[in-house]
């Protein structure tokens, strides 16, 4: 091929704290390591530009026993405590890690001692990029991946991509290769959101890999109205007024997002943080000063002055759907793909609801590292084969019509046809069984001229698989909340609102030309000794 030809062990694919993870466990594994990143890693993705609380809970019996217990009703009771257990093991482990061998400033508490329940994104990333370095990885910044590469048995062997400063086609051959890519926002304007277009996923389907969950993906976040900080913990301090100044009844954070969400249909919802305290202020302000940015700018005092809201769809970003795991290492139904982070399904530790930070922080830990020892414990079992294989690229949509190309620039038509019906509070978030058959109709549509049609060169390749992939992503996730009748977890259907005891399990799905679902009962694993990875 002509551009860039490189081999490794393994390769990771997204820049973010799961790929960081990933790519630094593997290095440390042994593996020769390549991260490619669609932004600069390290500063690209939702955690770079923010800060996150992180699920780190002492390893003390009640402690750990609360912590799990905490979030199984919210999450329609579908979570697998033995996958809990493992991450909070982890994720106890990696932050005592990122301490000591990061140095990561931890601020200490009244006590002198360090408090390792949060980060602070850009610092804690900044300093995951300079580790992976240290270890031995390459990195590939601007460099987004295209399409999967496989073997003659189906196995994945790498990837193709585009590297967008040099405006150069690459391709790395690897023995396995780690999906760390984020979820599906599309192109919402959410924060850090707009590398997440749910390529990963894509990459994953024409694979033959599954997905599960996709229908825990209607997340939308509050942000101040033209604004794109959608940092909801703060708002649990709000009371929210319609537009004559009257408390808008029901509204809230948690619980009550639905009644921002209708009322939004229809005016204007302001918002002020004015059952916060002094002291919590000034904690609040210490805790995450980019959310303030946006107010300090404003000239608002959010304390005292009303504003008003908006919601903004961050989809699987923070909900809990993705691809689906198969193995304690983040193995999936493909040999040699892994997945990490968003950009595979958090059912395991968090059923059907997550929001923002907490939980998804401490899968990104813990899948990271469990999927890069995994993917190199792979790599090795090849031997020399793994550079030597003869490859096949697995690419479709955007990249090989079916039929006549269609004129350039023809992922612009589709970003716009998807965000349409999936970014409307009353298409998405307000699901009802008529509107989300309206949709699918719409996108399986959508789907079919694209798959005949869109093409691309050069650096608007990258913009074609970003809009097939949120095609993709939008299809799978009313499939899946077509097939699922009930409310549970944040999979809401106003038609069928009670939970149904009789739809206890997942949903897993997959498909591309052919979008198909399947119920999965849940697995109750025996008791096994933890080991946590190092």
């Amino acid at each position: 091929m002509t551009g860039l030809d490189l081999t490794a062990d393994v390769l990771v694919v997204g820049g973010g704290p799961a790929a960081t993870w990933a790519a630094l466990k593997a290095a440390q594994a042994g593996a020769d390591v390549v991260l490619a990143d669609k932004g600069y890693c390290g500063t690209s993705g939702a955690t770079a530009s923010s800060g996150t609380g992180v699920w780190y809970v002492p390893p003390e019996p009640a402690a750990r026993e609360a912590a799990m217990a905490s979030r199984e009703a919210l999450g329609g009771f579908l979570a697998d405590r033995r996958w809990m257990a493992r991450v909070l093991d982890q994720t106890y482990a990696g932050m005592n890690e990122l301490a000591a061998a990061g140095r990561y400033p931890f601020p200490t508490g009244p006590d002198g001692q360090q408090l390792r329940n949060g980060l602070q994104g850009p610092e804690y990333m900044r300093r995951m990029r300079i580790r992976v370095q240290r270890a031995g990885a390459r990195i590939l910044d601007h460099s987004p991946v295209t399409e999967l590469l496989t073997d003659g048995s189906g196995a994945v062997a790498g990837a193709r991509g585009h590297r967008r400063q040099a405006a150069q086609a690459y391709r790395v051959r690897a023995g396995a290769v780690v999906l760390a890519t984020g979820g599906c926002a599309f192109l919402s304007g959410a924060l850090g959101c707009n590398v997440n277009t749910g390529d990963g996923a894509l990459f994953a389907a024409e694979a033959g890999a599954e997905l599960s969950g996709m229908e825990f993906s209607n997340a939308y976040g509050i942000a101040p109205e033209g604004t794109s900080v959608t940092k909801t913990a703060f708002y649990s301090f709000a009371t929210f007024y319609r537009e004559d100044g009257t408390v808008l009844e029901g509204a809230a954070s948690q619980g009550g997002r639905s009644v921002i969400a209708r009322t939004l249909l229809g005016e204007k919802v302001y918002c002020r943080l004015d059952r916060a305290d002094a002291a919590a202020r000034q904690a609040m302000r210490l805790a995450q000063p980019n959310f303030f940015l946006t107010f300090d700018r404003l000239g608002i005092d959010p304390f005292t002055q009303r504003f008003a809201v908006t919601l903004i769809a961050e989809g699987t970003v923070r909900g809990t759907g993705g691809i689906r795991v198969t193995g304690d290492d983040c193995s999936t139904t493909v040999p040699g793909l892994y997945a990490a982070g968003d950009a595979a399904s958090r059912e395991p530790i968090c059923g059907g609801f997550t929001g923002g930070g907490s939980h998804n922080a401490a899968w990104a830990i813990s899948s990271g590292t469990w999927a890069g020892q995994g993917a190199a414990r792979h790599a090795f079992s090849l031997g020399l084969r793994s550079s030597a294989r003869r490859t096949v690229a697995a690419g479709e949509a955007g990249l090989r019509p079916t039929g006549t190309p269609g004129p350039a620039g023809g992922f612009r038509e589709v970003v716009t046809a998807v965000q349409a019906e999936v970014l409307p509070y009353e298409k998405n978030y307000l699901r009802h069984g008529e509107q989300l058959t309206s949709s699918l109709r719409v996108l399986d549509g959508v789907w079919e001229e694209l798959r005949a049609t869109l093409h691309a060169e050069g650096g608007d390749v990258v913009r074609a698989r970003q809009a097939s992939a949120m095609a993709a992503h939008a299809r799978w996730m009313y499939s899946a909340a077509l097939a699922r009748t009930e409310t549970r977890g944040m999979a809401k259907r106003l038609d069928f609102p009670a939970q149904d005891p009789r739809q206890h399990h997942h949903i897993v799905t997959g498909g591309l030309d052919r979008v198909w679902t399947r119920p999965e009962p849940l697995t109750t694993a025996p008791d096994v000794p933890l080991e946590v990875a190092s």
